[in-house]
């Protein structure tokens, strides 16, 4: 039987999965870019402005796209992972996870009694299709997909002990926090935390679970995939946009005049 979730098959087969980040909080750009064909999209809940409505309506326009909805909390409580797989994300990537206790915590989280603590109230859920799909108690935790974020010194050191909680899927570095803790605010880019983040991935790869990363840089990309990344990032809407409207603007409008 399959997970039901084609983005965690792919992940658990190895095969990269190419994605773009979601910040601009407005449902209509998600679908406009889930059409770009991309393998996911991830729809920002942590410092993009949506809360469970305005992703509930994102995950509502991305899914008749081929792209997978990936969906990022505002940090790992309880009662919002409950909230964010009744509305129907599958895949969950959580922030600011720097211990195997809190994975523990988060994958207790995302599953049912008595394998978790997920509170059962699927049936008037979008999650069950409010009830028409009769299996969906059963299949759940096998569809669930379950990303934490490592994006500190702290995450680092224990980067072993958390890949080796079951239940935890893929971890994903974050290159702008892990650059402030070790000291080099906004140099994401410095060799020492390149270095930080080659050793974090290869160590994630090793463990057998799926490496994942966000980054701007084309080059950078494909090197984190030689390494062995499969969920990869390598845009943000907002900025894309941002860049695409300031350059058409140079075109007519004198810098002064900006």
């Amino acid at each position: 039987m399959t997970n039901g979730n084609s983005f965690k098959t792919a992940l658990a087969e190895r095969r990269a999965q190419i994605g773009l980040w979601l910040s601009m909080g407005e449902p209509y750009l998600a679908e406009v870019s889930a059409t770009a064909g991309f393998d996911w999209v991830l729809v920002d809940g942590e410092h993009a402005p949506n809360d469970v409505r305005s992703m509930l309506a994102a995950l509502q326009a991305i899914e008749p796209y081929r792209s997978q909805a990936v969906v990022r909390a505002v940090n790992g409580d309880t009662a919002l992972i409950k909230q964010l797989l009744d509305i129907g994300a599958k895949t969950l990537l959580i922030p600011m996870v720097d211990t195997a206790e809190q994975a523990r915590q988060l994958v207790a989280a995302t599953r049912y009694p008595p394998a978790g603590i997920r509170g059962v109230g699927s049936a008037v859920g979008r999650a069950s299709r409010w009830s028409a799909r009769n299996e969906y108690l059963d299949v759940a935790d096998a569809e669930t997909c379950l990303l934490v974020q490592a994006e500190s010194v702290t995450a680092l050191k224990n980067l072993q002990a958390i890949c080796d909680v079951d239940g935890v899927h893929g971890v994903f570095i974050g290159p702008a926090d892990l650059a402030a803790s070790m000291g080099y605010r906004g140099r994401a880019n410095d060799p020492q935390v390149q270095a930080a983040i080659e050793q974090a991935i290869r160590t994630i790869v090793a463990s057998g679970k799926a490496a994942g990363i966000l980054t701007v840089d084309t080059a950078q990309a494909r090197r984190y995939l030689e390494l062995g990344c499969t969920f990869v990032a390598v845009g943000v809407d907002v900025l894309l946009y941002a860049g695409a409207a300031r350059r058409l603007a140079a075109e007519f409008i004198a810098p002064a005049s900006r």
